[in-house]
């Protein structure tokens, strides 16, 4: 089958089923993040271990893409098995942790086993949508990407659903994990999808040797310092806010609020991939990241403040700081040699969430020395510095490969 030969029954099928399963496996990222104010109050763990429960999977992540950019894993292996054999096994890890004590070291070790399994499904998911792209690879990325910010946001809800019960969180993510290794079984690869590449090593240093792949990882790597510190953190700021108005209950309500303020991400990334398929990617990436940095930026404003105005602002933060996530991965399809995309995504995913271990540590600390309320004011240097990237990028001659002409 050509690129022209595109069965559009079969692509809808496939995206759907794909979606489904993005949306179910990553819900296990946040699920241990998404109950620590449950396991505060419950089993008093300290705000060190509370960022161990994010930062150890994102650990985990890079040391998996790593070596799956290293053996080119998503460009030799079958990518609907990878992704199965990845979900069931981070499944198993996530569902181990309700058998040892919330603060062990065990927990931070099955957290790091499961960040290592991410590897196998956030890079090698996107591959897959671009197998079936035809003019369209912002929306198809942008759809995996609002697929991963619903999983990101969906332990919040089961936390809710299960009345900040931790134990009931943590199940029903990891049997969300299973239902995915079943459903992305039935998905099948575009016609887009190239022939399994020879091994090389050196592939991964292309991402950084050819100048546009460089200011497009760069432009991520300023989405990135963002992104995941709001995301691990945005609960427990937003409990902390309620609690400082005096609203009752503040764990819950910000446990409901935060679902939206993540969930509201999969809006910003589909509307944001049309808009970028359109109108251009660096256009897109410029303006979500000065609209999501300046939420960063004024959020202390709203803290303590009445519940209902924090919300609504982190709500424009949740849609704009990941509108233009999938822009930079679709950066790298169009600019990168075909035959190794899939380690291209997997060594900026590498690099990117590399970074996202020093802000989601760095939230406490900036916290000590500039208090909780503008804790989150630091997060918009990296957007800062992602728009110039993403500036000299539109400038670069080799821009014009993007979204057929749209920079």
């Amino acid at each position: 089958m050509t690129d022209t030969e595109i069965d559009p029954r079969e692509k809808r099928r496939s995206l759907m089923l794909l979606a489904l399963a993005e949306v179910s496996a990553l819900s296990l990222w946040f699920s241990a993040s998404a109950v620590v104010p449950a396991l505060q109050a419950e089993a008093g763990i300290s705000d060190l271990q509370a960022s161990l429960y994010t930062s150890a999977v994102s650990i985990g992540f890079v040391v998996g893409t790593l070596t799956s950019a290293l053996l080119t894993l998503p460009d030799r292996m079958a990518p609907t098995r990878l992704f199965a054999i990845a979900a069931l096994i981070a499944a198993t890890a996530n569902a181990s942790i309700l058998a040892l004590e919330p603060g062990s070291f065990g927990v931070v070790m099955l957290r790091f086993v499961t960040g290592m399994c991410m590897a196998g499904i956030y890079p090698v998911g996107m591959k897959l949508a671009s197998s079936w792209a035809k003019g369209d690879t912002g929306y198809l990325v942008g759809l995996l990407v609002g697929a991963l910010t619903l999983g990101s946001a969906l332990p919040h809800l089961f936390n809710v659903a299960g009345g900040v019960d931790w134990r009931f969180t943590m199940t029903a993510a990891s049997m969300a994990a299973v239902l995915s290794a079943l459903l992305i079984l039935q998905c099948q690869p575009g016609p887009g999808l190239a022939p399994a590449a020879p091994f090389n090593p050196a592939a991964i240093l292309d991402g950084w040797r050819n100048r546009p792949l460089r200011l497009a990882n760069l432009g991520y790597f300023g989405h990135m310092w963002e992104l995941y510190a709001m995301w691990g953190w945005i609960g427990f700021y937003l409990a902390a806010s309620f609690a400082e108005s005096g609203m009752r209950n503040p764990v819950f309500w910000a446990g409901a609020a935060t679902f939206l303020v993540i969930a509201s991400g999969g809006i910003g990334s589909m509307a944001g991939g049309k808009f970028a398929d359109r109108m251009g990617r660096t256009t897109l990436t410029i303006g979500a990241m000065a609209i999501s940095g300046m939420c960063a930026a004024t959020a202390g404003f709203f803290y303590g403040g009445i519940p209902a105005l924090m919300v609504l602002l982190c709500l424009v933060w949740g849609v704009t700081v990941v509108a233009d996530s999938a822009q930079f991965s679709s950066c790298v399809i169009e600019l990168a040699d075909p035959r190794y995309v899939g380690t291209m995504l997997t060594v900026q995913t590498c690099i990117g969430f590399s970074l996202t271990l020093v802000t989601i540590h760095a939230l406490p600390v900036f916290a000590e020395y500039l208090t909780w309320q503008w804790a989150m004011a630091p997060l918009a240097i990296g957007p800062a510095l992602g728009c110039i990237a993403m500036a000299m990028l539109r400038a670069d001659p080799a821009s014009v490969k993007l979204a057929g002409g749209n920079r």
